[in-house]
């Protein structure tokens, strides 16, 4: 009788179509993004319990490398859903079509200044500015005024004072080279000629020159000045292991000295899980995850009916004029600006 019974079974199962689910356990949704990306176990959870789903977040590098990870496996994607990718990279992830069009009914609330991609390949989460940072003890000690343009960067006394992230592998220290290209036009090479004559310090990424360099982080480094975000106040305060009454850094955030970027979510093509993948993406834009950012990523959501939260309203720091080039004129110009400045700096 038993062996009847596992015969019957076998046979079963050898007549189920191809696909057919063989139980009812949640269905994984796996989703690329840089190392930055976080978000609240709860938020998580919520979607996992509305959509019977198990989400599994694959971290693969800065913004830049966790695209060239997508590009270089399109044909065998890791992943169903790709978040990070921002406007200095856009063009590239949209020229190698790694992602399926998917129109949110979400992004109806979304501003159109946001939706960068016609086709909505890429569709915008969240956005921040890329500014420099100073450490305000630093200058308070040293009877040092604070900079306020890229221009006096370039000045005898704030020599040796700056640190900078490689445009070549960080996509904070590309968009602040964007913002010197947006402001200097086709001088942008002397004004790293004379920044790297004042003794400018590059390193690889943002992690390094934020924590290691800058002297108001856990690293106390040598350089008062970094690039970094004009979020990075609030994120000192919030994150402080004693009680802060004021953020001890600052942004400078004079016209044109930030460069706003917008982060992207897009559908991978090859996607075996293309109705989770939509719900997640609808859930990203959404309001519970869009509130949840600012204290997670310390980034701004695109969704205007988010609320901020009280300490990152008092601390973030916004420009009123961003410097800004369009998609296609970053398209056009990144590769040759990234080994213009390479040529010229790392000489």
């Amino acid at each position: 009788m038993k062996r009847l019974l596992l015969l019957s079974v076998l046979l079963l199962a050898a007549c189920a179509p191809l696909g057919t689910p063989t139980s009812t356990g949640p269905q994984t949704l796996t989703v690329m993004t840089h190392d930055s990306f976080s978000v609240s176990e709860a938020v998580v959870k919520s979607f996992e319990d509305a959509n019977n789903a198990k989400l599994v977040f694959l971290p693969g590098g800065d913004a830049g490398a966790v695209l060239n990870k997508a590009i270089l496996t399109k044909d065998a994607p890791l992943g169903d859903v790709l978040y990070g990718v921002d406007n200095t990279f856009l063009s590239r992830a949209l020229e190698a079509d790694i992602f399926e069009p998917y129109d949110s009914p979400a992004l109806q609330a979304v501003p159109a200044s946001y939706k960068l991609d016609p086709g909505n390949r890429a569709l915008p989460v969240d956005y921040g500015d890329v500014c420099i940072n100073y450490d305000k003890k630093y200058f308070a000690d040293n009877a040092l005024a604070v900079p306020q343009s890229l221009e006096d960067l370039t000045n005898a006394e704030y020599a040796n004072l700056l640190v900078v992230e490689n445009p070549a592998t960080s996509s904070t220290g590309l968009a602040f080279l964007l913002a010197t290209v947006a402001h200097f036009g086709d001088h942008y090479l002397d004004y790293w000629r004379a920044l790297r004559s004042n003794g400018v310090v590059v390193v690889d990424g943002w992690e390094t020159a934020y924590y290691t360099n800058f002297s108001a982080s856990s690293g106390h480094g040598p350089q008062p000045l970094v690039v970094s975000y004009g979020s990075s106040p609030a994120a000192e305060v919030i994150y402080a292991e004693t009680p802060l009454d004021d953020a001890p850094t600052a942004s400078i955030i004079g016209p044109d000295t930030c460069f706003r970027q917008v982060e992207f979510v897009g559908i991978l093509k090859g996607t075996q899980n293309r109705a989770l993948a939509e719900k997640f993406v609808d859930f990203m834009l959404g309001r519970q995850f869009q509130e949840d950012m600012p204290l997670q990523m310390f980034v701004y959501p695109v969704n205007p009916v988010a609320v901020f939260p009280e300490a990152f309203v008092k601390y973030a720091q916004a420009p009123a004029q961003t410097a800004t080039l369009a998609p296609d004129v970053i398209a056009a110009n990144r590769d040759r600006w990234i080994q213009e400045w390479t040529d010229v700096v790392m000489k």
